[in-house]
C-alpha cells in the first residue's frame, strides 16, 4: 500500500479566491489507525483493483479515500495510457463526465445562497427561449401543466432526457444534443422545438437539466460558466488541475481509455479536450485528478467548509444531499441505472434511503454519484467518510467497479 505524503500548497488558490494569506491544508496525510481504519484491510481496495487490470478489464485507475477529514489512502494502479504502458500516477488527470453535475448543483446553490436565483424559479425565466413547453412526441404533444423548475433541473424531474440511441425518434434528438461541441445558442437552438419527455415533477429521468442549468447560470452571471466555478468553487477548494479542458502541459497526464470497450468490442472516445470549448457544460466535461475531487467530496462531507473556509451553508448542503423524491415520482429509470437500488435523490447526488434494497453496503443519509467515463465519489457522513475512484473505463465495467471500490472500503473501517 502505498499513502501520499504530499503538502497540498494552496497559496495560489488562496489568490484565486480573493485571500491574501495561504489557507491551511486540509486532507492532512494520517496513518489509517488514527482515524480508526484497518491499514492491512485497506490493501484489499488496490488488491481489487488490480485484479481488474490483470484481467484486461481496466487499464488502469487511482483512488483516493478520507476519514474524517485526514488522507489515509491514495493509490494508482495499472496504466495511464494502454498504448505506451506508461505507469498510472497518483495526479492523472480523468475525464470526470458526468461528475460535472454535482459540482454545477454546488454553483447553482452559491448563486441561490446570494439571492440571485431560486429554486422554484421556472427555467423559462431565465431562459425565455424555452417558455411554452409541450409534453409528448409529434402530433400527440400536449401543453406542459407547468414550466420546468431549477430545482427540476437538478434532481432529474424536469421532463428531459439524455437520449438513447436505439430509442424513439424523440430521444435520439435529444442524444445529438450533446453529441457536438455547440455554443450556448446553438444547443437552445436545437433545444427549443424539443416536446419534454413528461410532466414537470412527475418522473426522474437522467436528461440535458445540467446543460440547461449551466447555461441559467450564465444568463445569470453574466460571463462563462468556467469563470464562475473558478471563482467559486475551484479556485478556493485548492482544485488546480480541474477545468474544462486539459491545458497542454498536463495532457501527459490524461488518462486514457481502452481503444475498444473490453466488454462490446465498440471504439471508445478518448474524451480530451486541450482547448476551451464553445459551450461549457454543465453536465459533463470537466477534468480533475482524484485528490482534486476529494476536496469537493469533503466540502460537502463536512456541511459547506475547507480549510477554514465556507463555501456553502450548512442547511443548504442539508437539502442538496437531502432526498428530494417526494411520492409522484416515478424512479424506475433511477433505479434502473444499477447501484441506486434503495436511493432516492437529491441535488445532483444519489441519496440512500435505507441500508436495505441496495446490493452495496452503506449508510442511511450517505450520497453519491458516477460518470460515464468510469468516475465516482460517495460520501458517508455518518461513517465520516469521503470516497473517489478515477478510472477510464467506460462501459459496462463501470458499475462493477464501484461495487469492489465501495466493498473494499467499507470493510477496513474499525
Amino acid at each position: 500500500m502505498r499513502i501520499c505524503f504530499d503538502r497540498l500548497f494552496l497559496g495560489l488558490a488562496a489568490l484565486l479566491a480573493g485571500g491574501g494569506a495561504p489557507l491551511a491544508a486540509s486532507l492532512e496525510p494520517a496513518a489509517p489507525a488514527a482515524v480508526a481504519v484497518s491499514a492491512e484491510r485497506l490493501q484489499a481496495v488496490g488488491a481489487a483493483l488490480r485484479a481488474e487490470v490483470e484481467r484486461g478489464a481496466i487499464p488502469g485507475a487511482v483512488v483516493a479515500v478520507a476519514r474524517r477529514g485526514r488522507l489515509v489512502y491514495h493509490e494508482a494502479v495499472g496504466v495511464l495510457d494502454p498504448a505506451t504502458g506508461t505507469p498510472m500516477p497518483r495526479d492523472a488527470i480523468f475525464a470526470l463526465a458526468s461528475l460535472t453535475k454535482p459540482m454545477t448543483a454546488v454553483g447553482a446553490l452559491i448563486l441561490v445562497e446570494s439571492g440571485r436565483l431560486a429554486l422554484e424559479d421556472p427555467v423559462d425565466r431565465y431562459l425565455p427561449e424555452l417558455a411554452g413547453r409541450r409534453v409528448g412526441p409529434g402530433p400527440d404533444a400536449v401543453p406542459a401543466r407547468r414550466s420546468p423548475t431549477i430545482q427540476d433541473l437538478m434532481r432529474h424531474t424536469a421532463g428531459l432526457t439524455n437520449g438513447v440511441a436505439g430509442g424513439s425518434e424523440l430521444e435520439r434528438r435529444y442524444l445529438e444534443l450533446t453529441a457536438t461541441d455547440r455554443s450556448p445558442a446553438e444547443f437552445l437552438a436545437a433545444l427549443a422545438p424539443l416536446p419534454l419527455h413528461y410532466q414537470p415533477g412527475m418522473r426522474w429521468d437522467y436528461g440535458v437539466g445540467f446543460e440547461v442549468l449551466g447555461l441559467i447560470l450564465e444568463r445569470v452571471t453574466g460571463g462563462r460558466l468556467a469563470d464562475h466555478q473558478t471563482r467559486h468553487l475551484f479556485g478556493p477548494l485548492g482544485m488546480t488541475d480541474t477545468g474544462y479542458f486539459v491545458p497542454p502541459e498536463k495532457a501527459g497526464r490524461f488518462a486514457r481509455p481502452f481503444a475498444a470497450d473490453p466488454v462490446s468490442g465498440e471504439p471508445v472516445n478518448a474524451r480530451l479536450r486541450t482547448a476551451p470549448p464553445k459551450r461549457d457544460s454543465g453536465g459533463n466535461h470537466v477534468y480533475a485528478t482524484a485528490l482534486d475531487y476529494l476536496r469537493f467530496a469533503e466540502l460537502l462531507r463536512s456541511g459547506g467548509t475547507l480549510d477554514g473556509r465556507r463555501t456553502l451553508g450548512r442547511k443548504t448542503v442539508e437539502l442538496m444531499t437531502a432526498d428530494q423524491m417526494t411520492p409522484e415520482v416515478n424512479l424506475e429509470r433511477l433505479w434502473a441505472r444499477g447501484n441506486v437500488h434503495g436511493y432516492g435523490f437529491g441535488l445532483g447526488v444519489a441519496v440512500r434511503r435505507a441500508t436495505v434494497g441496495s446490493g452495496m453496503p452503506g449508510s442511511p443519509g450517505d450520497f453519491n454519484w458516477g460518470g460515464g467515463s468510469g468516475t465516482y465519489f460517495w460520501v458517508d457522513p455518518r461513517e465520516e467518510l469521503s470516497v473517489v475512484l478515477m478510472a477510464a473505463a467506460p462501459g459496462e465495467i463501470r458499475n462493477r467497479l464501484r461495487q469492489l471500490v465501495t466493498a473494499t472500503v467499507l470493510q477496513a473501517l474499525e
